[in-house]
């Protein structure tokens, strides 16, 4: 079966479980780690953002003032329905905004708790290094033993056979 990437992308929307760890695999990568939140703050207005769109509404808001008393032109209207659209706006990228904090917040943790992980797995095969060292040495012993053991049999027989030819 030949995989596409359609059909690896199809597997990945199958099982949130995969997706999880392919997401928590690219997380611990240092470089992946920093391109998403690269990524991620690309797309967030920062303060300067916010502090211009504020002076602009300030600005539409002071220009609207010398209105009242009067009937709001159409052009009028238009410029509170941009405001309003604005502010919408700017309330859905607070949340996002706040979302987005949260879920690098629980990021790291998890990437804190995968670097312990991967701690204990070092120290776990460094033990089984020692251990494989180990056998390495009694079955080197044990193979020299088997020679020699071999050996004497061998010579046992020989002169078992030597003796019954001679004797």
């Amino acid at each position: 079966m030949s995989l596409s990437a359609d059909v690896i992308v199809e597997l990945f929307e199958k099982d949130a479980r995969a997706r999880r760890r392919l997401a928590e695999l690219l997380v611990s990568e240092p470089d992946v780690r920093l391109a998403i939140i690269n990524a991620v703050l690309r797309d967030v207005a920062t303060r300067g953002d916010v502090e211009r769109l504020r002076g602009e509404i300030e600005r539409v808001r002071g220009g609207l003032e010398g209105v009242r008393g009067e009937m709001a032109t159409r052009s009028d209207l238009e410029k509170l329905r941009g405001e309003m659209a604005t502010k919408n706006d700017l309330e859905k990228l607070r949340s996002d905004l706040e979302r987005l904090r949260g879920d690098v917040a629980r990021l790291g943790e998890r990437v804190s708790r995968l670097e312990g992980v991967m701690s204990q797995l070092v120290e776990r095969i460094g033990d089984l290094d020692k251990r494989i060292d180990s056998l390495d040495k009694r079955i080197d012993y044990v193979a020299r033993v088997s020679w020699l053991l071999t050996g004497a049999v061998i010579a046992t027989l020989i002169a078992n056979i030597i003796i019954q030819t001679l004797g």
